[in-house]
Parts: C-alpha cells; structure tokens; sequence
C-alpha cells in the first residue's frame, strides 16, 4: 500500500539524517534535491509559539519549532531548544500554533464550482486545511506534490472513482483499476441492493493489495456489515436509526474511524433560501464563487424543498447524535466534510463543519483534535502528518486566538505552511 511504504520511507529517513523524506515513492522520478547529502538542508525555527500539538497533550507556551528540510526536528520552550545560526526564525509573538486542518472526506478533481486542481488546493491551505483525502475523483497528483519540500498548498491523497461492481465477478477488476491509476485509497457507496451484494469482494480485493477502504454508508445494518468484512473508514454518520452497542463495540476493535460530513447533510437544504454564510467575509474571502446568484435561482431553491432534501435535514439531528455518542464512547472521529461538489464550498466548510460538530455537542478540543492528529491516525498516517512532533512534516496553521475557547477562532489565520512554506 503506498500509504505505507510513504510511512516507512519517512521514518527511516528521519532517523537516519533528520532530513526530509523522499518527494516520492516512485524509482523512476527524479529524486528531490534535499535527499542529497551534499544539498544545503533548509532550516527553520518557529519561536514565542503557543504550541497545541495535535494530539491533546499539555499546550507548551514560549514554544519552539525546529524544522529541517520540511520535517520537524524539535519541539520544546525556548529554554530547551537551541536555534542554529542558520536558521530562518519566523516569530509568532505568543500565537496559538497548531497542526494544519486534514479533511478526511473531500473532492478535488474537474466537477464542482471550480475546475482547476491547483486552484482547488491552493483554496484548501488558503483556510488551514493543508491535507486532502479526495473519495470519489479522478484528480491527478504529478510525482512529488504529495511529499516535495516544496509544496505550496494542500497535500492530496486520492482514492479514484467511487466503485460500484455490476456483480460480485466484477469487483476484482474494478479494484486492479484504480490501483493501476495510482490511487491510495479504495473508495465504494453501499447504499442500493447491487452494492449490498458486491461490496464484500471489493473489500477484499482492497484488502489483497494491503489498501485502505473508505466506504459511504447510511444505515446502521451497512455499517456493521462493511464492518465486518474489513472496511477501513466509515464515511458519513448512520442516519437511518440509533447506533448501538454492538457498532461501537465493532469500531472500537477494528480502529475503525467515522468522518461524519455533517456539512454535505446541510448542503442539500441550505440553499431554499440565501444562506446567511454568503455574507461572511471569510466565506467571500476565498472559498466563494464569482457567482453567488447561481445559488438563489428558482431551480436551486427547489431542489432544496425537494423530497430528497427534506429527508437529509430531517437525519441531520440523528447523524449527530450518532457523531457524539461514538466520540463518547471511544471511537475515533475524523474531521470531514464532502466539499467540492456544486454549493460544498472548499475551505470554508471545513471551518462550519468544526461549528457544527461543536454545536452537536463535541467540545472545541476535542473537534481540534479529530481535524488534525485523529485524522492522521484514522487515514493511516500517524506519526507523518497531523501533529507537532519530530518526524512529523511541518504543516502548520497559526491563529491570533485559541480555538480551545471557541472554535470560531479557527478562522482567526495568522499564516498557513505546507511543510514550512508559508501558503498564506
């Protein structure tokens, strides 16, 4: 699985040279210029820091970020880390420092109200959100944009088109596929008879080829079957009834993670009239199109009193119900949205799908949390992204306000870095 060997290229690097890992893991590209020995290895040091590492641990105040080569060194106070003379020092005068936000569940690719790829992930870092897991694209990432130094805008990992099998025969061919198409993630909907019947093939198969499965549920008897038949993430919360002990119980065994997208649920219905996000000016800062009367045209409004709609704002309250009691009981929840489809706003619904994981019920920790370090950990990446540790790349997000009071102040952005190159 590429997640993997990106892992153990990282590790072993880092506790070779302390330098930054490969910009690939593809032989034949070309090697980036700070994996050679002779290269001058480029260093960093983020000081007067009000440090929130990820993971929940203590906040570490007049912190420091040693960075070497895009990946952190060392962490501590200013009485503990020495700064070499070469380093470039970016002073943060006491702001609040923490990992960039990772989005478990998005889309980057042609379809939605932007076309361009860069474009798209340049929007994401613009807000914070320096990682991607794009489920259901066909979006291609050039050798080295996930891993290079360089990076300038949000890392993407991508899982291909969503697989639908017109028969269990078929899944095997449908998986070789978008592993042909260098994918790092298996992605399926299980929700029609016909997926019912197939999925168990297109989890094994995944499986075979050591991938992860992210798998789009709705109801309480899909998740515990695609549970058991060895799925890696659950997408979206269980909307159709309570989640039982048995589904906790599953999910805390297997590690299983639940991106719950409650913002994709809002999506459907917000726009029966003018949403009053449309005069937010961090909204119309960057993630808002040219166009927003595209949005309040009779058509759109409804599509938003439609059948369909009224059915996802009627399971909304349920699915975070659902959020909170698995959180509670130990299971892991991952920050995650859908953004990028049509009216699923890149960036800015990153930062509502914090709100509302709050308002469900979530505290503003705990929420922080799910969108940096626990996420790492349910994409399979602990230890690589989503904290402030050594060994860790250093994507960072900088605030002029704690979070951890309220989580509005996500959108208090100071400056964004991608692996130490300041984005924003």
């Amino acid at each position: 699985m590429r997640l993997l060997s990106y892992v153990a290229l990282l590790a072993t690097l880092v506790a070779a040279c302390g330098e930054s890992p490969p910009a690939n893991d593809d032989p034949g590209t070309p090697a980036d210029p700070a994996q050679d020995p002779g290269a001058e290895v480029r260093v960093q040091a983020f000081t007067d820091a009000r440090i929130f590492d990820g993971t929940g641990g203590p906040l570490i105040d007049d912190g420091v970020v040693l960075i070497r080569g895009g990946v952190i060194s060392e962490v501590g106070t200013a009485g503990e880390v020495s700064i070499p003379d070469e380093a470039e020092v970016v002073e943060l005068g006491g702001r609040f420092l923490m990992p960039g936000l990772i989005n478990t569940h998005g889309h980057v690719g042609p379809g939605g109200d932007r076309s361009d790829v860069g474009e798209q992930l340049e929007i994401y870092s613009h807000y914070g959100v320096t990682t991607v897991l794009s489920l259901g694209d066909d979006a291609e990432v050039p050798p080295g944009e996930r891993w290079s130094p360089g990076l300038n805008r949000a890392r993407l990992f991508v899982s291909g088109p969503s697989l639908s099998p017109e028969s269990p025969e078929d899944a095997e061919a449908e998986v070789a596929r978008v592993v042909e198409m260098g994918a790092d993630w298996v992605k399926m909907h299980v929700n029609s008879p016909q997926s019912r019947e197939t999925y168990p093939q297109v989890i094994a198969a995944a499986r075979e080829r050591i991938m992860p499965v992210a798998i789009h549920i709705e109801e309480l008897d899909d998740a515990k079957g695609v549970l058991e038949a060895g799925a890696t993430l659950l997408g979206h919360s269980v909307r159709d009834t309570e989640v039982d002990d048995e589904l906790i119980e599953a999910m805390r065994e297997r590690s299983v993670c639940l991106v719950p997208t409650l913002t994709r649920e809002l999506s459907t219905f917000v726009y029966a009239d003018r949403p009053d996000f449309f005069d937010d000016p961090f909204f119309l800062d960057r993630s808002a199109p040219e166009d927003l009367d595209d949005f309040l045209t009779p058509e759109r409004q409804a599509q938003a009193e439609s059948e369909s709609a009224q059915y996802w704002r009627d399971a909304l309250p349920l699915a975070k119900e659902n959020m909170v009691r698995l959180h509670q009981a130990g299971v892991g929840i991952a920050m995650g949205t859908d953004s990028g489809p049509s009216g699923r706003f890149q960036g800015y619904f990153e930062h509502l799908e914090m709100e509302m994981m709050v308002d469900a019920g979530m505290s503003p920790e705990d929420v922080l949390i799910s969108a940096t370090g626990e996420a790492a950990r349910c994409m399979g990446l602990e230890g690589v992204l989503g904290t402030i540790r050594p060994g860790v790349w250093a994507d960072l997000l900088s605030l002029d306000a704690d979070p951890r009071d309220d989580i509005l102040n996500t959108r208090a952005i100071h400056g964004v870095w991608t692996a130490g190159n300041r984005v924003r």
